[in-house]
């Protein structure tokens, strides 16, 4: 049975009083991570959101996550517990200058990455994640594709797909771009004997040191079902946790310190007992945008896997 601190079993009772749904990505905090009802991926909790039957979400993670919850759950309540948790990636691309891109490139389909604004969705063709990026793109059968807003998941979803031409939009994640080939060779020579498990998000040339290469869902997975016991993480540090959490004797090391995302880190837990009391904060759309982002959203998940 889980130990909860006071502020985690005043939150669970708020919780409970208000009828709510608690969710949390990977990359929050462990003790976030424990009052959650879901930890997973941005897109497996806003699925799991819009087939719960709560009509209170409280989102832990960044801003377009807690969006796209609300397009897939129009009639729900979502609330992002600190407003300024947001994605720096995500509003590296906006919607108008996608606009102006789509009027050079008249034939190319565009696929945005979750990791994009309501906005951006609104204006793509069709949606994809980390784990079925490869899938999504083949599904189209086209010859040019603006690929919106990491260039570094872009680049390496275009090895698989070499048939299409990729317009790569200048986005990156800030955190998993920081990462440098010297980082991951210092850690192999410091830990011979771990794998190295890296998120496509990071750096082409990081790439080679990969055993595997996976989404954040896919990372775990691999850590727990593989015998060996030590492995370099190269994503986010709260997959550490996580992993952690579900296997306590893996040994796991940081690629390096700078994959860390501050922007996740907002959510505390004093801001989701906050959140829950006073209501706050709102996700609002446009219902034009959040029309527009569903059809974005629902075209991915009709993709058969």
């Amino acid at each position: 049975m889980k130990k909860y601190n006071l502020l985690q079993k005043q939150i669970l009772q708020l919780k409970k009083e208000k009828n709510a749904v608690i969710v949390a990505h990977t990359y929050q905090t462990k003790e976030v991570q424990e009052i959650a009802d879901l930890v997973g991926d941005s897109l497996q909790l806003s699925q799991f959101c819009a087939s719960d039957t709560s009509q209170l979400i409280v989102f832990c993670g960044v801003h377009f996550m807690a969006e796209s919850a609300k397009i897939l759950s129009p009639q729900k309540t979502v609330l992002l517990p600190d407003i300024h948790a947001g994605c720096p990636m995500a509003d590296m691309a906006k919607a108008d200058d996608l606009v102006k891109l789509k009027e050079r490139y008249p034939d190319a389909k565009v696929v945005c990455y979750i990791n994009s604004t309501a906005e951006v969705k609104a204006v793509s063709d069709i949606c994809c994640t980390s784990s079925n990026a490869v899938n999504i793109v083949k599904s189209l059968n086209a010859k040019q594709v603006i690929f919106v807003p990491d260039q570094n998941l872009g680049r390496y979803v275009s090895t698989f797909v070499p048939e299409t031409q990729f317009i790569l939009w200048e986005g990156y994640c800030r955190v998993h771009h920081r990462l440098q080939s010297v980082d991951l060779f210092d850690m192999k020579e410091a830990h011979p004997n771990a794998l190295v498990a890296m998120h496509p998000e990071c750096r082409e040339e990081t790439l080679e040191f990969a055993d595997f290469i996976g989404s954040t869902k896919a990372i775990i997975d691999y850590v727990l079902e593989q015998d060996n016991n030590e492995f370099i993480i190269a994503t986010e540090q709260g997959i550490i946790d996580r992993i952690n959490i579900l296997n306590p004797s893996k040994k796991l090391y940081l690629a390096s310190e700078c994959l860390l995302c501050k922007n996740m880190k907002k959510i505390t837990l004093k801001k989701v007992k906050e959140a829950l009391e006073e209501n706050q904060y709102k996700i609002e759309l446009e219902e034009n945008i959040m029309n527009q982002a569903r059809g974005c959203l629902q075209r991915m998940l009709e993709v058969p896997k």
